[in-house]
């Protein structure tokens, strides 16, 4: 009878609609990057149950095998949504996973190999310690401290797995101890190790992780015996062998670390602290060929670093981005006004479209000079993101007095050629990715707009900040990144304290300081002269 049941078009409609969501959401779902993070994650399953199963294919236990074959595939899922939760770029960025995959991978192969070497002695079963530090602390160098510790906990895991079985006991996995013994040296390396600003920063690090990892080694061997207790001789011996091995991992890093920063294309504060000295060639440069673009980029800075600190941001990289977001004025320094230096503006010989362009163009040298000079991609976003789309307004003004005033026809008709649009005088983007970008994008803006007051006091400064963020805001300029309304009132609020003290009011002189000086004349008796140098 439903066959010839009457249908509702309503419901068929309905129904047609849930249909084609659900096919737009599968399609998604088996997207290329999803389908390449799968193979990824299919050969990480495999390879790495290929280095833990050495024993089991070498004596022939294919039940050890196939559960070992459970337990990575089930550690791997939880690693897959943790990633996925976490840090979901790693899917689009197949590098970047191939990269993770690839340490991991290596990480276990090394202790498998320390094992099946010294897997008699004591010090076998500190190469997993090892490994487990250099894992922690290269997570929390390419990402952050949550997803380190997570992350670095599911490997402690498979290196336990790794150490394998005690053929003395029976094939008795390593107990309890040594699982501890490894998340809390990752743990304390997680949480210790935020930035790298020092180079004795690692060294505190892994000497902490030493003698955290000794205490929980000495003590949880008292956890998991069976008649007699361990000989307390031994029992240090062992726990001084994984201390070594935590403290040797961490000082393996310092040396590896520009190797970690090419891999995982990052800079540590400790490379941006070296791209922050005047002596690098591109601020150099800058210094000599666009004096005024320096200035304006170093004040940039600070303002920007406050800004980010007030809201828990990366004040450095912030700092360090804006001395280097103005590169691209290099090429045409006298067409900017910082640099015109009273001459007069080359802009005047020039029509409002070539003067866009020109302007418009310092974004896309400035990338190029980045990518010349080798700048760190972290360094490269403000100088492609500090002006987003946004319009180049005076240009742009000018263009619309010029296309509306009256020409040589008469001053009642209308223009033959089409208005000027916006699109034609808008920056090529692309607009901030970053709470950071967004901060040298206001910053850069508030300060040349506080520049053109003719009085500077702080209710001023308050309104033309408030201004240009809700005006940045409505133009859609934070729409890519992470930036909230509460974040943006801190910045504005840091931002105009910042301009309010760096432009603020000074005592007049007696006589103007631009006057000038009288000739000296016959000096008093007793009166000392004074002498010029």
């Amino acid at each position: 009878m439903a066959l010839f049941k009457k249908t509702n078009p309503r419901r068929d409609q309905v129904r047609r609609n849930i249909t084609a969501g659900r096919s737009v959401r599968v399609t998604a779902l088996i997207s290329t990057d999803v389908v390449i993070s799968a193979l990824l994650w299919v050969v990480f399953v495999l390879a790495c149950t290929a280095i833990l199963s050495f024993e089991f294919v070498a004596q022939s236990r294919y039940i050890a095998l196939a559960a070992l074959l459970v337990v990575v595939v089930a550690i791997a899922v939880g690693a897959g949504f943790y990633t996925h939760h976490y840090q979901s770029r790693i899917i689009h960025n197949h590098a970047r996973a191939m990269a993770l995959i690839g340490v991991f991978l290596f990480l276990l192969g090394a202790t498998k190999v320390g094992v099946l070497s010294w897997g008699g002695s004591d010090w076998g079963a500190s190469w997993a310690t090892g490994t487990a530090i250099v894992a922690a602390i290269v997570l929390v160098i390419a990402y952050d401290q949550r997803f380190a510790v997570g992350v670095s906990t599911l490997y402690c895991v498979l290196a336990c797995l790794a150490v394998g079985p005690r053929v003395e006991d029976g094939f008795r996995l390593q107990g309890i101890g040594l699982l501890l013994t490894l998340v809390s040296g990752a743990a304390i390396c997680c949480f210790a190790l935020r930035e790298i600003r020092t180079r004795m920063k690692l060294l505190e690090v892994s000497a902490l992780a030493a003698a955290v990892v000794f205490l929980m080694a000495s003590s949880s061997a008292y956890l998991d015996y069976r008649g007699d207790a361990p000989v307390f001789i031994g029992v240090m011996r062992a726990a001084g062998y994984h201390a070594a091995a935590a403290f040797i991992g961490g000082l393996l890093i310092q040396s590896l670390l520009p190797l970690i920063e090419k891999t995982f294309r990052i800079a540590t504060s400790m490379t941006l602290l070296d791209y922050s000295d005047a002596n690098q060639p591109l601020l150099k440069k800058l210094a000599m060929e666009a004096p005024g673009t320096f200035s304006h980029s170093l004040l940039i800075g600070s303002i920007a670093e406050a800004a980010a600190e007030a809201i828990g941001c990366n004040g450095l990289l912030c700092r360090v981005g804006a001395y280097y977001h103005d590169i691209g004025k290099l090429n045409k320094p006298k067409y900017f006004v910082e640099n015109e230096l009273g001459s007069a503006s080359k802009h005047k010989e020039l029509s409002p479209a070539m003067s866009q362009l020109i302007i418009v163009g310092h974004v896309k040298d400035g990338v190029e000079m980045a990518k010349e000079y080798g700048l760190p991609g972290v360094l490269r976003q403000f100088v492609e993101t500090h002006h987003g789309t946004t319009l180049v307004e005076p240009f742009y003004n000018e263009a619309k007095k010029k296309h509306e005033a009256p020409n040589g026809e008469g001053a009642g008709k209308k223009p033959k050629e089409a208005p000027p649009s916006e699109s034609e005088f808008r920056y090529g983007g692309p607009r901030p990715r970053t709470k950071e970008a967004a901060i040298i994008m206001l910053a850069d803006a508030v300060e040349g707009a506080i520049r053109s007051l003719s009085e500077v006091t702080l209710a001023k400064v308050e309104i033309v900040v408030h201004n240009m963020a809700m005006k940045r805001l409505q133009d859609g300029q934070f729409d890519e990144c992470d930036l909230t309304l509460r974040e943006l009132s801190g910045i504005e609020t840091s931002m105009s304290k910042s301009l309010a003290a760096h432009y603020h009011g000074r005592i007049a002189y007696p006589t103007p300081a631009d006057a000038p000086l009288e000739a000296p004349g016959p000096a008093a008796s007793g009166v000392a002269k004074m002498v010029r140098t």
